[in-house]
């Protein structure tokens, strides 16, 4: 049968004589003898035509597609041996994804504890600037110098207690959802929705402590671990190899507070009350936040706390537990620093032209 012949080397295209010996298919390209094993061939449908090469090897043979048909005909174990290569592959592949999943979705959550505990602090701390840059882009962080000085201050004061590798870093910052949330490497974002339904400042107090627990318990750090395993899932189909995966997941993560388990957010909980206790502050402002989100989901701000109640769950539950644990102490902020904090984004520009939930 006629066939074009592609020597891999130059442009030129012969046209050879091809015919079927044994398990072989053999031709004179010009030069030598070819004696191509059909055992070896690697086959490409293109359309009316198949191309064939040998594995490793620049050269092709292009013949018509019923030629190809003859030829299985001749040689039926050959279209079977194709099959039998295919579904090889394919169970080789399925076996991959596999494991590969179960190391992703299983062998990672599983592991993200102790990853979470070994990673170096200086590392956490990058992780955590550049995930801070990213977030600044939607969430800018407000211009109230006083209120965010008071913020920092407050961070200062709880440092000593908790055993954190580096500072803790208070901000406040203009988002359209009632939330705080910590980034790696001690950065804690209070957004001005959820200043603006804090009450009392033992109620911001508690919250900003909690943040501070899960920075102090590594839960960031594991929440970070969690989620890089699905980020690589994504970076594969938005293309490997840009970090575009991991980038999307953390970032989605850490403005969720990267979704903790209960066990994690109860054990927050504890720790942050603990960690008001050791600087003398009062505890008793995490109670009356948590009752009043629930008493809020049917009233016409139950769209402010929807996002903080998601990614806090049972709190009813825990409103009563932190109420057992509370202790009286110092105010978090005096009457100046108070005033401050509650205007700290009330001039910036966003919160005119992009209203929060309940505004």
């Amino acid at each position: 049968m006629r066939a074009r012949y592609h020597d891999g080397l130059t442009t030129a295209v012969h046209a050879v004589d091809v015919a079927l010996a044994d398990d072989s298919l053999r031709f004179h390209d010009g030069d030598a003898n070819q004696d191509w094993p059909l055992d070896l061939l690697e086959v490409e449908r293109l359309g009316e035509a198949v191309r064939l090469g040998l594995h490793g090897k620049a050269p092709r043979l292009v013949i018509e597609a019923g030629g190809w048909r003859d030829i299985c005909a001749a040689r039926p174990s050959l279209e079977r041996s194709r099959r039998r290569k295919a579904w090889v592959l394919i169970a080789g592949l399925s076996a991959a994804a596999a494991v590969s999943a179960g190391v992703i979705f299983i062998g990672v959550p599983l592991a993200s504890g102790p990853l979470a505990q070994a990673t170096p602090p200086e590392l956490e701390k990058q992780i955590g600037e550049n995930l801070g840059a990213q977030i600044s882009l939607a969430f800018p962080t407000c211009t109230g110098k006083a209120g965010q000085a008071a913020l920092q201050a407050f961070g200062a004061r709880l440092q000593p207690g908790s055993g954190a590798g580096f500072p803790l870093q208070v901000r406040a910052v203009e988002a359209p959802v009632v939330n705080a949330f910590a980034l790696p490497g001690g950065a804690i974002l209070v957004t001005d929705d959820l200043i603006d339904m804090a009450e009392t400042p033992d109620e911001l107090a508690a919250v900003i402590a909690h943040e501070a627990a899960h920075v102090q318990l590594r839960h960031v750090m594991q929440g970070v671990w969690r989620s890089f395993g699905f980020g690589v899932v994504l970076d594969a189909v938005v293309g490997g190899g840009t970090g575009a995966g991991q980038q999307a997941v953390l970032l989605f993560g850490s403005f969720t507070s990267l979704r903790y388990t209960r066990a994690a957010e109860a054990e927050a909980d504890a720790r942050g009350q603990a960690l008001l206790h050791a600087a003398g502050l009062s505890s008793q402002g995490m109670a009356p936040f948590f009752e009043r989100l629930v008493g809020k989901r049917e009233s016409t701000e139950a769209k402010m706390v929807k996002e903080l109640i998601s990614s806090h769950p049972d709190t009813l539950r825990r409103a009563k537990l932190s109420r057992l644990r509370a202790l009286p102490g110092a105010a978090a902020f005096d009457r100046t620093q108070w005033a401050a904090i509650k205007d700290v984004c009330r001039n910036d520009p966003k919160r005119r032209l992009i209203p929060a939930f309940g505004r």
